[in-house]
């Protein structure tokens, strides 16, 4: 049997039933190892993957083998690695993993194109909170400058924006070497308009930013209140676009929500593609945790991956840190941590749940829906109204933890069964309702 060309047969049917980003991440860089009895043998990557495979994916993996291959009986998962990677420097490190150092960051940036060589779509965690960003990201590196241009991705600190960005642009530079890829922070890009008008070389500017096919520009959340950049910016924009050139952004903020940005610039924005990434749910925070804690040769029992999964529901930096935690007591202690000793040792990184005043609520949801605050609290059945009054309430119940009562008297004196009504509803309509779980991802950044 064949079993380089029964796995490949069996990739291009398992393509087919999942999602492009989900495919690249789990599928990629496994193989038939062999075949026994019946029994298949595939190999991968990491425990991770292998996890991931098992829990995820085994009915369809099994089932795809066996229209291919009749005498399957079983399927069974390998992790292969190089063999300096599987030993252990002691008994303890074999349950902590090795002596690894923490990894040195920004040590890799290229001074042509400021682009971080460690930033790669290898080392970058697919999972719900960020699957439309990746997969918006990899239609543009097949087709640069015309496919979402510009490409502006938003969300919070720490959620992999920096990371995904320079990623794209490390991608086109291997797919196309004769493209001029350029990353920058929209500071950098300030400075020197700024240096360029104070040195009479405003010609100079335009010449060195417009030789790029690719231009990256980070924290562009900054720019609301600078007219001067703004205009830049806006012909900037225009000749990458009449030139077919790619421009992508990032900020913290939707584009909507950057104070003082010009309409003009919106519109541009608007053209192309805006996607967020929000904070990670549970099994991405986990998927997460595991691939940074085999980067710090770091190997934790279930039981605490899961926990520090559960108690750190930040962000991905948080995450990163409360791992680090973990590897330097161990290595002070010199022995693996108890779950109990990992509680302690993580009290002070977890953040406990998010108090906001009512009236804040309120007054978000209000701004965004362009409605007077007021109504919010008023006897009405205007529709848009009554919409806006329960993505409050679902707010304030599942962000901040508001009991039902509380939400119904403080809203206008509602009885709690409407609350509780109004909280079920939308979080039904999210499932199916796209539009809605955007406009509630934009909503909470405010408060972030």
């Amino acid at each position: 049997m064949d079993t380089k060309e029964l796995w490949q047969n069996c990739l291009t049917e398992i393509e087919t039933g999942v999602s492009k980003a989900n495919f690249s991440t789990w599928f990629r860089n496994t193989s038939i190892l062999r075949e026994e009895t019946g029994i298949i043998y595939i190999a991968v990557p990491n425990e991770f993957v292998r996890d991931w495979l098992k829990n995820k994916y085994h009915k369809l993996i099994t089932k795809t083998i066996a229209d291919a291959y009749e005498n399957m009986r079983a399927v069974e998962y390998v992790i292969t690695k190089i063999e300096s990677e599987k030993q252990e420097i002691s008994a303890a490190g074999a349950v902590y993993g090795s002596n690894k150092e923490l990894p040195l960051r920004d040590l890799y940036i290229n001074p042509e194109d400021n682009l971080n060589s460690r930033y790669r779509f290898d080392s970058f965690i697919v999972g719900g909170f960020n699957e439309l960003a990746y997969a918006a990201s990899q239609a543009i590196i097949e087709s640069p400058g015309t496919k979402y241009n510009p490409f502006f991705v938003y969300g919070g600190t720490g959620l992999g924006k920096t990371h995904l960005i320079q990623a794209i642009g490390n991608s086109i530079k291997d797919k196309f070497p004769e493209k001029k890829v350029h990353y920058m922070t929209l500071e950098k890009f300030a400075t020197d308009f700024i240096n360029s008008l104070q040195g009479n070389k405003a010609n100079s500017f335009k010449e060195k930013y417009r030789k790029y096919d690719l231009l990256i520009i980070d924290d562009i959340q900054f720019i609301g209140k600078m007219e001067k950049i703004q205009e830049e910016l806006f012909h900037t924009f225009n000749t990458f676009h009449e030139s077919n050139k790619q421009i992508i952004f990032s900020s913290d903020k939707h584009p909507n929500h950057i104070p003082e940005l010009a309409d003009r610039l919106k519109s541009r924005f608007a053209a192309g593609m805006i996607v967020d990434i929000i904070e990670p749910e549970y099994e991405s925070r986990l998927a997460i945790l595991k691939v940074k804690a085999e980067e710090l040769g770091l190997k934790l029992p279930p039981e605490i991956m899961e926990y520090v999964a559960t108690a750190i529901f930040g962000n991905i930096r948080e995450l990163e840190g409360s791992l680090n935690t973990i590897l330097c007591q161990y290595r002070l202690k010199n022995k693996p941590l108890t779950a109990v000793e990992v509680k302690n040792l993580l009290k002070n990184n977890i953040k406990p749940k998010k108090t906001v005043a009512i009236k804040d609520v309120v007054k978000v949801v209000s701004e965004h829906y362009n409605l007077d605050e007021n109504s919010i609290y008023e006897k009405t059945r205007r529709k848009e109204i009554v919409r806006a009054r329960q993505v409050v309430m679902y707010l304030l119940r599942e962000d901040f933890n508001v009991s039902y009562p509380l939400i119904g008297q403080k809203l206008g004196g509602k009885d709690h069964t409407t609350v509780i009504h109004s909280y079920l509803k939308i979080k039904e309509e999210i499932k199916t309702d796209p539009q809605l779980s955007q406009e509630l991802d934009q909503i909470r950044i405010m408060f972030r």
